[in-house]
Order: structure tokens, then sequence, then C-alpha cells
């Protein structure tokens, strides 16, 4: 029999027991991602709440994730800042193109950790405004990012980049008003908390993405981030199939291998563009190789080299004018790539094949200076200009072999334009068309290489009528310019002798609709 005196003792001790397993519990009707408790959990982790209703977003109170074993604050989302800036900068008469090329030297890649968001590189202005900020790929000017994002149910929370690190354990607490869904307060000290992995990954030279935890990484930043500037190894980047919702900018980067689950299952976007990150004040980007970075795409990889991307999706939704993709590089191959994009779906700067891709983009879908191939791709276009190409001799422009190009019929299409660029090349060799307006080039210079052989129509198979066609373009003859046609069809000859090797399997390609 116990004693009264011990038998109140005991209800005290129980009673805290409930009290503090009631405390570290989470709010009903509320689940989290990682799980409480989680152990094994990537770095690169985004954050994720799903509540039984669409939660909306607050503009108060902060998210913030602390070291576990020391309290110490690790990161903080303030909810009454911005995300970025919703309308158009003006800029001044002082702000032009850089005159001597960006230096991409660095002897560390730095981050968030080590760096403050908003640090100017080359000669860049200082950014104005107060907006989310974060360095991702070691820029260390900076993107304007969205600290929670909410599909449905769900939000999902962006911890500044490169702030956890492996073997460390870190617990999470949300202000009330942060999201905003029926009675929910918020979290508190306790009711979230997990572990990342002891160590990084065991195989540096073939990597696996997956954004529902399963690989070395949860996001492509993270193992872009992981991998050496300029490794003499190549590096092989496995992504599962999933939505990875994040902006990617990678610099330096050599002898890369990216493979998704294929262009249908494998799809990495964000709504970026040049308003929510556009150029300094000072400083345009982009006109000659080798100035200011660009950090309106979705997807970037800036001073890369021998990279190949395969069977993924390239995408952003954007306000304003922004690409799915943008490259600045040398000997970058692109099979089964679908690219979608804002007025721009891809900018081409450097050397560049593609094959089998699709490209779905507004006025200017391709964009860029350099030496691009593509090959067997389907390339469709809301009206105007597919191209503004802007190479200079001795590079070729932008050449495509047995490529598709298809409007509608209220907006049709024209290849492209070239102003001021004297000895730009948009060349089509086998092509098919449909909705393209008869001009077929709106701008080119006399002296450009316009020139297309046996264009034929999609749903008829016959040679398009070339009678209205701009004077400044040009039909090739089968004969008399047998060499040119050869040479225009050989990858090599466009890609300063580089040829990547084709890997056609037409079977995977979705129809055109």
């Amino acid at each position: 029999m116990i004693p009264i005196e011990m038998k109140s003792n005991l209800i005290a001790v129980i009673a805290a027991l409930l009290t503090l397993s009631a405390c570290a519990s989470l709010p009903e009707n509320v689940s989290v991602v990682p799980a409480p408790g989680a152990k094994e959990i990537n770095p690169d982790t985004h954050l994720t709440i799903t509540f039984a209703e669409k939660p909306v977003i607050g503009k108060t109170g902060f998210i913030r994730i602390y070291d576990a074993t020391t309290n110490k604050l690790v990161d903080e989302l303030d909810l009454s800042i911005p995300a970025g800036p919703d309308k158009s900068r003006t800029y001044g008469p002082e702000c032009d193109y850089i005159k001597t090329p960006y230096d991409y030297t660095r002897d560390r890649m730095a981050t968030n950790k080590d760096t403050v968001p908003g640090t100017p590189s080359g000669g860049a202005a200082p950014e104005t405004g107060k907006y989310q900020l974060t360095i991702i790929g070691g820029f260390t000017d900076g993107f304007h990012f969205h600290p929670v994002i909410v599909h449905g149910n769900t939000a999902t929370i962006y911890p500044h980049n490169n702030l956890l690190e492996y073997g460390h354990k870190y617990y999470v607490t949300v202000d009330e008003g942060v999201l905003v869904c029926g009675d929910f307060a918020g979290i508190t000290k306790g009711q979230w908390k997990f572990s990342t992995k002891k160590n990084g990954p065991a195989d540096p030279a073939n990597l696996t993405v997956d954004c529902n935890g399963n690989g070395d990484f949860n996001t492509l930043q993270g193992a872009l981030d992981f991998v050496p500037d300029f490794a003499e190894y190549t590096t092989n980047i496995k992504i599962a199939e999933g939505d990875y919702e994040e902006i990617v900018y990678s610099r330096n980067k050599k002898n890369l291998h990216i493979t998704g689950a294929g262009m249908d299952k494998t799809r990495i976007h964000y709504e970026n563009d040049e308003v929510f990150n556009p150029h300094p004040l000072n400083i345009k980007t982009n006109e000659r190789r080798g100035t200011f970075p660009s950090r309106r795409a979705a997807n970037s990889f800036d001073n890369c080299s021998d990279i190949v991307l395969e069977d993924i999706t390239f995408e952003t939704c954007p306000k304003g004018q922004a690409e799915g993709l943008l490259i600045c590089g040398e000997r970058v191959a692109l099979y089964r790539v679908h690219i979608i994009g804002g007025g721009d779906a891809l900018q081409s700067n450097g050397t560049v094949y593609m094959e089998d891709c699709i490209l779905d983009g507004g006025f200017d879908a391709i964009l860029g200076r350099g030496n691009l191939f593509a090959y067997h791709c389907k390339i469709r276009n809301t009206g105007g200009a597919v191209t503004w190409v802007r190479n200079f001799a001795p590079d070729h422009g932008d050449i495509f072999v047995e490529c598709h190009f298809e409007s509608t019929t209220q907006r049709p299409l024209d290849f492209g334009r070239s102003r001021n660029y004297p000895n730009a090349e948009l060349v089509l060799i086998n092509c098919t068309t449909r909705n393209v307006n008869p001009i077929g080039w709106s701008v080119m210079e006399r002296t450009a290489h316009a020139w297309e052989f046996n264009t034929r129509d999609a749903d008829t198979g016959e040679p398009v009528d070339f009678s209205k066609r701009n004077p400044v373009s040009r039909r090739l003859d089968a004969v008399k310019d047998a060499e040119i046609i050869a040479n225009y069809q050989n990858p090599a000859f466009i890609l300063k002798g580089w040829n990547p090797g084709s890997k056609r399997n037409a079977e995977q390609l979705p129809p055109v609709r």
C-alpha cells in the first residue's frame, strides 16, 4: 500500500510529465517535415508545414532555427520583410555594361555563413531597399527569394542557403502570425526538432538528389554547392522524379553530368524574373562575355564548362522577362531537356549543343551570343521572333538542324532578329514549321547569315512559300551551296571543333500540339 504522501508526489510527477509532453507536441491538425525527432536529414532540406486547410502567409513574425545543443540562433526569417520588388527599376544614364571582364576567381565559395548577403561584386552598386536576400552559389550580391511558399495546404519554408551543417541537432520555432490558418498559434521550442546526417556523401563523384530526402541532397543547389570549382574528375548528379522549387545558380563548375528522371518527371522551377531579381542600378548584364552575371533566370550555369544536362525540365513562371535556363560556358550539352521561360526561355552564351529538346517561350525564346547547335528540337513560341542572336565573327550563331518551329494562328512567329550585329548567324537546315510569318525574319543586317535550306510545312510536308521572305535572307541551293549545307549540319564546324555526339531517341519526345 502506497503512503498518501508518496501518492501525492507521484501524481505531481505524472502531471508534470504530461504537461511537458503536451508542450512538446505539435498543434492539432498540423504535420511537419522533417518530422519531429527525425534523424539523418540533409542540411539543404526545406521545411514544410501541412494544415487541414490552405494557410495564408502573414506579414509579421519570425521563423527561427536554433542549434539544439547550444541554443544558438542559426537562421532567422523575418516575415515583415517583402520577398522582393514587384515593380521595374528606373535606371539612370550611368547604368552601362562593365568594360572589363567580371572576375570569377575565388579561393572559396562565399556563403550566408561567412558573408553578408548583398556584398557587392564586380563594381556593382549595393542593393537598395529592404528585401529578403540570400547568397546562392557564392554570388555575394545575393538573390531575392520567398521565405515561405504555399501550395495547397502545405507551406514550404526556405532557410537561407548553407547555414545548416552536418552532425547537428536543430529545433524550429514559428511565431504566431507567420501562417494564418484557423487557430494555429505557431510552433514553440521543443515541438519541432530534427538532426542532420553526420557526414556528407560517401562518393563525391556520384551524387543523388531527391526532394523527399532519400538522396545525398534535397536540392540541386545543395549538390552543386558540394562540387568543387573546376573539378578535373566527372561528377554525376542523378535527380529523382519530383518537383524542385528553387533558384539554381552555379558558377565555376566543370565536368558535370546531371540527369533527371525525364523531362515530364523532374521539374526544377522558380518564379524569378528581371523585376524580382534585377541587375544592379549601375551595371547592365550579359551583353559582352564576362560581363556582370544575370540573376533573373530560374536556373543558371555561369562560367561553367563540360556540362551535360539530360531528362529535366527547367522552368520559370514569371510576371516579367526571364529565362528558364541561362548558360554562360563552353561545351554544354542538353539532351531531352524542356525549357520554359517568360519571354526568353533559353539564354545561350558560349558553345551549346541541344538534342531532342523542347523550348516554350515568348518573344525572343532564345537569346544569346556564341555558338548554338540545335538538332531535332521543338521550339514553340507565342509570337514574335524566336531568337535574338548576337554573335560576333568568328563565332557562329544559332543553327537549327531538323528542328520544328511552331506558334498559334493568332500570333505567328518569325525565326529571329539581330540588329547591330553584322556577323550574326541564324541558319535553318531541313526544318519544319507551323504558323510562321511568311516574311520569315523580322530584322536582320544585310551582312548577316539569315539562311535556310529545305524548310517544309509540318502539315503537308511541302516546301514553304519563300516568295515573301525578308530580302536579307537567303535560300540555300542544294548544288551551289552543298559545302555550306554540309558544314552547317556538322556540330564540330559550329562548336569550335567540339562534337558531343548524338543520343537520338525520338520516342521519348512528347508530340507537338
